[in-house]
């Protein structure tokens, strides 16, 4: 009776792993972010990527993503979110794992994961969750923040960055939590119509178009932006370069504008706004700016790798583990738009430099930060979440 018992667990083992390693695992996208970003590209990259899982996603009513998301064949699902502890969220996330029969729940930002740990609370039979860092901002030293990132329900924090898994290790208890996965872009891209941005914005054929693809968060730190045009301007004298920002304003716009307008840079610098699919713009840029003060590592920094558009940038967040200085882009210190004017003129005089910046780029890009490569990282955190270190229970 004894070896009978045994065989039949056995065989049960047996049936349950071939059944999860057979079937599509099912997976919950939370997001709760209301413009475009980096993390939503990220998030839309993956579930186009991999389709060796069944993905749901879920993001705030009226949100880009929401609406993004309903033109691509992803089944999306949407609720209000008035406040970061809207209930109505919550108790979304439960019927959702439950309607689907959710395997996992993998969290893409700050208030998707407060929302997630308050689920917790109302319900005890939801599944397993991964959080995605995709930012090097330090945890915060706080009860509330330190539990969220603590919650035993994470079995994975897959970090965009080594720094940003250095810096996440430093509040989180359970190192071996932390991964780093570099996020990337799809290999090869499908170029939607382009606008002319000479043509629209009224460019001279003759400027060199200096561009830069960034909402107007404080992250980015625009206001070295506009010192760098102005170090250039009216500093350097040189007048035949053209600035232009794509992305989503904010109430920090109108201060930048009037900043502008100050120091008399309206006839060299532009924000267009936001432009969907923005990064098919980037060939028409001579040279790709970030004056970023924090990153995980920028989204535009990877498409203009795979343009082949040279790359100028502040050594901050991950940035300097995908840019060299010196061997395939030029880097500079945080808030010093003297030095990244300066970095643009050398450049901009060194055609050499410009080719070999981006065929190195290019090559690293094939090689190590596409989105083929990131979905194959991800789904291997998944199968060990789900099935066991490798991925077969055991």
């Amino acid at each position: 009776m004894l070896l009978k018992a045994k065989i039949i667990i056995l065989f049960k083992f047996v049936v349950v792993n071939f059944a999860n390693l057979s079937n599509k695992p099912r997976i919950l996208h939370v997001s709760a972010a209301s413009r475009w970003g980096g993390g939503e590209n990220h998030l839309l990259n993956l579930c186009q990527e991999m389709d060796s899982a069944t993905h749901v996603v879920l993001c705030r009513k009226g949100s880009d993503l929401f609406n993004r998301l309903q033109l691509e064949n992803i089944e999306v699902y949407s609720s209000p979110l008035f406040t970061k502890f809207d209930l109505r969220f919550v108790w979304k996330i439960i019927a959702l794992c439950k309607k689907h029969q959710i395997d996992l729940v993998h969290i893409h930002d700050t208030t998707a994961l407060t929302l997630s740990i308050m689920a917790t609370y109302l319900s005890k039979k939801l599944p397993l969750y991964i959080l995605s860092k995709k930012t090097s901002f330090p945890i915060k030293d706080r009860k509330r923040t330190l539990y969220k990132y603590n919650h035993e329900q994470i079995k994975k924090i897959l970090c965009v960055s080594d720094i940003t898994r250095q810096i996440t290790s430093e509040r989180v208890t359970d190192s071996s939590k932390l991964v780093t996965v570099y996020h990337g872009t799809r290999v090869p891209k499908q170029l939607k119509p382009e606008v002319d941005l000479r043509k629209i914005y009224q460019i001279s054929e003759d400027a060199l178009l200096v561009g830069t693809i960034a909402n107007h968060i404080r992250a980015k730190n625009l206001e070295t932006w506009i010192s760098t045009i102005d170090h250039m301007v009216n500093k350097l004298g040189y007048t035949q370069f053209y600035f232009i920002l794509i992305g989503s304003k904010t109430d920090r716009t109108a201060n930048y504008l009037q900043k502008i307008k100050d120091k008399g840079l309206e006839k060299y610098c532009l924000f267009t706004g936001f432009i969907p699919d923005a990064s098919a713009l980037i060939p028409q840029f001579d040279i790709s700016l970030m004056t970023s003060q924090s990153e995980g590592i920028p989204q535009f920094i990877y498409e203009s790798f795979y343009y082949k558009v040279p790359v100028i940038a502040t050594e901050v967040g991950g940035i300097p583990e995908i840019i060299e200085n010196g061997i395939n882009g030029l880097l500079s210190r945080p808030h010093d738009g003297a030095s990244l004017a300066n970095k643009l003129v050398l450049l901009s005089q060194d055609r050499s430099l410009q080719q070999k910046f981006t065929n190195i780029s290019y090559q690293q890009l094939l090689e190590n930060y596409t989105t083929e490569r990131m979905a194959a990282s991800t789904m291997a955190q998944y199968k060990e979440v789900l099935y066991g270190k490798n991925g077969t229970g055991s």
